[in-house]
Parts: structure tokens; sequence; C-alpha cells
């Protein structure tokens, strides 16, 4: 249940890293050495831009080995010294490569006949959409010095607070009495209790977890501050209206995609608040549903799996869409892509790391052996899989945008889902529909109040930073507005800014609302699997290849989707609901 990082380097003391890091080196010399000597004449741009793009794909590839290697093994190891300072070190190496950055950015958006230079050579033709995305987002660059000032500052700034507040929360030991004895547990095992059967283990797990918070608070606090004035700061200087539109334009999605999708959420916000007074209900609460028991689980299914049984089952409903999807994850599991067990030190959560530059992904999880980690397990495999589709392309072109992110990986999710629901009886659907619904309602319901946290922090973050007792008043309002009267008032999570390292994260400001729009648009998609299997399949896989060289709206057009269209997203949407209908249905049933 953990990963081999050996396709990368044996350590960080090895020849084989030692030599990557002078050759990344020389990479950045010459990086900086062809944009001095060949953007100073418009004499050559074919030669001038080829270059470069060379240069950069031959930079990005060895970048990406060498600070994936640091980054996962500081992902199970908070306090690995040797993965930490090497980060550090990779931080300030690819500052150096900002000027000619900065230059080959400034060249590209002087060219005014850009179009007829492109289609002059392949290898330009190849990065249309990468490079006319540099010429459009021209405006927002500032100059040579002050975007090296920028990058140089943020390793002491953005970067460091965010290494900070990972530490923090990586080591937190919660201090929780268990069956008389008290013990330290790290988070991640204490969170997990969330899904116990017992109870009592989820109320003490919860009042646990919020009191261990106050040892990190302050802390978490400042560098939260830190790091939302930075970007504050940033988005200004460069020229965007706020960190919204910054991030819209970043995820090539534009406002009226966002309009729609949020209308929509909101119009359907009442239908969820009906699901958590169900639950509620069901678990003995008449005010609504506390938040410890948000993820209870709800019916008689005892079954919990095995690592090669969870294996197993994702694998064999993997195969019902595709032997492709089917190999990749056999593959993830037997060539131990995967770490899976949780340990002190090691980061909660789960996620997954595409390593294009050898063709193979890395995925971290916590697996307790609950249907909701195999769940987890099918939805990281899916992000693995989106990068499994974009191996043939240019690394330049493998970068998606957020909203896309977490479409392969919900359509991955939901395969398994619906194999599960239709093989059991209905004591079991009742708990395996309502598991689902639970995580639809994260990422519809809680994300909508994370939007609604962060969009107020940036707008208080203006005049000043929040206190703890502020941001905790923030969230906790946010969960009102968001959940309504479905959750009990008194039993909310005030410090759910601590939890969530998206906030602490200067690059990726609001990364809430893609996990919606990831959920809503593989909705769509899969009713257009249910509707046409034999001829989706192929059309899926190439719609995850151009990923990384299209904006949202062309994306959903080479899925016969408007993304545009609030009544899209309302179709979604009704999906979830007729699942809430039937579980309230199936609950009564079997009162």
């Amino acid at each position: 249940m953990r990963w081999s990082l050996d396709e990368l380097y044996t350590s960080f003391e090895s020849e084989e890293y030692s030599l990557d890091i002078k050759k990344l080196d020389k990479q950045i010399e010459e990086m900086i050495k062809w944009a001095e000597n060949n953007f100073k004449s418009m004499d050559d741009p074919i030669n001038s831009i080829e270059g470069y793009l060379k240069k950069s794909m031959e930079f990005s590839a060895l970048y990406t080995k060498l600070m994936g290697y640091a980054n996962l093994s500081l992902s199970v190891d908070a306090k690995n010294q040797n993965a930490l300072q090497s980060m550090e070190k990779l931080q300030m190496k690819a500052t150096k490569i900002t000027k000619p950055n900065v230059q080959f950015q400034k060249f590209i958006g002087q060219l005014d006949n850009l179009d007829e230079i492109i289609n002059a050579s392949e290898l330009l033709k190849e990065h249309y959409f990468y490079l006319n995305q540099i010429r459009d987002r021209n405006k927002y660059l500032l100059s040579e010095k002050e975007e090296v000032l920028i990058s140089k500052m943020q390793n002491t700034g953005s970067t460091a607070w965010a290494k900070l507040q990972n530490m923090l929360s990586s080591t937190l030991m919660v201090d929780i009495k268990l069956n008389g004895e008290v013990k330290q547990l790290p988070l991640p095992i204490i969170r997990n209790m969330a899904y116990d059967k017992d109870k009592d283990i989820r109320i003490t797990a919860y009042n646990a977890e919020l009191e261990a918070y106050k040892k990190i608070q302050e802390s978490s606090a400042a560098c939260l501050n830190g790091i939302k004035g930075e970007v504050l700061t940033t988005s200004k200087l460069r020229g965007y209206e706020s960190p919204l539109e910054e991030t819209l334009i970043q995820s090539r999605m534009d406002e009226e995609t966002l309009n729609a999708m949020l209308s929509a959420i909101e119009e359907a916000l009442p239908v969820f608040h009906k699901y958590y007074r169900k639950k509620g209900e069901i678990l003995g609460h008449s005010n609504g549903l506390p938040f410890y028991d948000l993820f209870a689980p709800v019916g008689q299914v005892n079954k919990t799996y095995s690592y090669k049984e969870a294996q197993d089952y994702i694998v064999e409903n993997f195969r019902t869409f595709s032997d492709k999807l089917a190999d990749f994850a056999n593959n993830a599991f037997n060539n131990k892509w995967i770490d899976a067990e949780p340990r002190e030190g090691k980061r909660g959560g789960a996620f997954c790391f595409n390593l294009h530059p050898i063709k193979e992904s890395r995925i971290l999880a916590n697996f307790n052996g609950s249907f909701s980690n195999v769940i987890t397990l099918a939805h990281e495999l899916g992000h693995g899989y989106h990068g499994l589709c974009l191996q043939k392309t240019s690394i330049l072109n493998s970068r998606y945008p957020m909203p896309i992110a977490e479409t392969a990986s919900i359509f991955s999710e939901t395969i398994v889902m619906n194999a599960a629901l239709s093989e059991v009886d209905n004591r079991e659907k009742l708990s395996i529909l309502e598991s689902y619904i639970s995580d639809a309602g994260q990422v519809i319901v809680d994300i909508y109040s994370r939007f609604l946290f962060e969009k107020e922090l940036f707008e208080r973050r203006q005049s000043h930073s929040p206190s703890v007792e502020e941001l905790k008043e923030m969230m906790i309002n946010a969960q009102k507005s968001a959940y309504g009267h479905g959750l009990d008032p008194d039993y909310l999570h005030p410090y759910m800014w601590i939890n969530k390292s998206h906030y602490y994260s200067a690059g990726r400001n609001y990364y809430n609302f893609p996990y919606a729009f990831g959920l809503l648009f593989s909705k769509g998609l899969y009713v257009k699997y249910l509707e046409d299997k034999s001829g989706f399949v192929n059309k899926y896989d190439e719609f995850l290849a151009a990923t990384g060289k299209n904006n949202i709206v062309d994306l959903g057009k080479i899925m016969d989707i408007d993304v545009h269209s609030i009544d899209f997203f309302r179709a979604s949407l009704k999906l979830i609901e007729k699942d809430i209908e039937t579980f309230i249905q199936l609950a009564d049933e079997l009162e």
C-alpha cells in the first residue's frame, strides 16, 4: 500500500538525481542565452519561437520529474528535510527562467502576424493554442524586472506560507480518548472517523478535531492572510479586476459559464437541504444534520474492502467501460503507483500527480477499507487515466484547465458507483446511494460554501487581515448559506479553512467551483455515454487528449455540450435530485 518513486529517482543522493540537477542548471543557462540572443530582433521569428519552445519542453520535462520526486516524497513524510530542501532549491532555480519567459511572451505579443508565422511551422501549429494564449494574456504581463522580482519574492512569501501550513496540518497530532484510553493520532485518521459506524466515535472525533485545530489556528490564519494578501497585490498589479477574474482566465472559463452554473446550483440547494434533513431524521436528529454526522454511514452495509478487493472491484467495473481504462487501473495497482496507507507525517485526503515525462502517475490516498475509500481510489485513477490520454501530446499541451481537471475523475467514480447500485438489495442500495449523494453534496453544497467563504475572505483581506474569530465566523456563515436548514446550526465546522489545503495555494485561488463544474459536466457526459456506449468511448478519449489545447466552451462543443446554458447544469442537477428522491423513498419504505 506504498508507492514506488524509484522510477523517478532512488534517492536525493543518487548519481542520477545529481546529474539531472546539473542538467537542469545547464538548460536554464541555455534558455537565458537563447532569449537574450533571439528576442531582440524580429528578423527570424519562426526560428526564435521554435528554439525556445524546444528548450521549454526539455526544461518542463526535467523540472516536472525533479519537482515531482520532491513533492511526492514530502507528501508522505512531512518531516523529510531532503525533500523540503530540494523543493526549495528547485523553486529558486525556477525563478531564473522568469526573465527569459517574459522576454518570450513579450516577443509573441509584438508579432502582428502570429497566425501566419504559426502556419509556416509544424511545431508551431502543434502549439497553436499555447502560443495564442500567450498573446492574449500579454496585457496582464508586467515588466521583466517586476516579474522576476515577484517570482523571487514568492519563494519567501506565498510559497513559504504554504509550506508552513502544510507542515502544521501534516504533523498535527490529535488528542483523543477512545475506549477509556487517551491517544495521540494523526489528523487524517481522526478525519476518517467521520465515516465510523459508531456515533460516539464520530462525535468524539469531531470534538477532538476541532480542539486540535486550536493548536495551529493562529499560525494557519497568518499563513492564509499572507498568501491572500500577496494574491491581491499581484492580481491588481497585473490589471485583473479581481483574483476571481484571474482564476477564470487561467481556467479558460468565462464568467457566463460560471454564472450559469452557480445560478443552477443556487436553485438546487433546497433539494440537498431536503436530503440532509432526511438523513438527520434517520440518525435521530430533529434540528437538521449535525456536522459530525455529515459522513455517517446509513443503512446496513457491513462490507469493508481489503486493498486487493478494492483493486479487483474497480478494475472489473472499469472494464465495462473500456479495456484501456481497466488495464490502466490494474497497472497502477500492480506497479506501485498508489500510496494508500494512512500514517503519521503523511498528508490527508487524496490526489493524483501525473508524471508526463515518464508516462506514469502517482496516486495518494488514505485507505481504510470503506466503500467511500474505494470510490476515492476510482476518482484518483480517473485523474491518472486523463494523464494517460495526454501522453502523446507535447508537455506544453498537457496542461488542462482546473474546471476540466475533475471531469475524468468524477466520470470514473460514477462508473463504479452505478455498478454498485445495480447489484445490491434495497438496504445496501440505501447505504450506497446515500454515500453517493453525500459525496455529491460535498461537491455542490460544500463547494458552494467554500466559494462564498473565499469570496468574502478576499473582500475583507483588501482592508485588513481577518482574525481567527473572523475566519471562523465567515466559515460558519458560508456553511449556513449553503447548507441552509439542512444542517444543525449548533454543530457546524468553523475550522474548515484550516482543513482545506486549496486555500493555501497562491496559484490556485477559488479552487472550489472547478469541482462543481467537473461533477456537473461529467454527469452530462455520462448521459451521453448511456445514449451511445459504442460510439462514446473513442470520442471521450479524444476529448481528454484535447483538454490541454482548448478553452472550456470549445471543449464542451467537442462533446455537443453548451456550457453557457443554465439548462445544461439544471439537467445534470436533476439527475442528483432523482437520486435524492429515490433515497428518501427507500428510507421511508425501510422504516
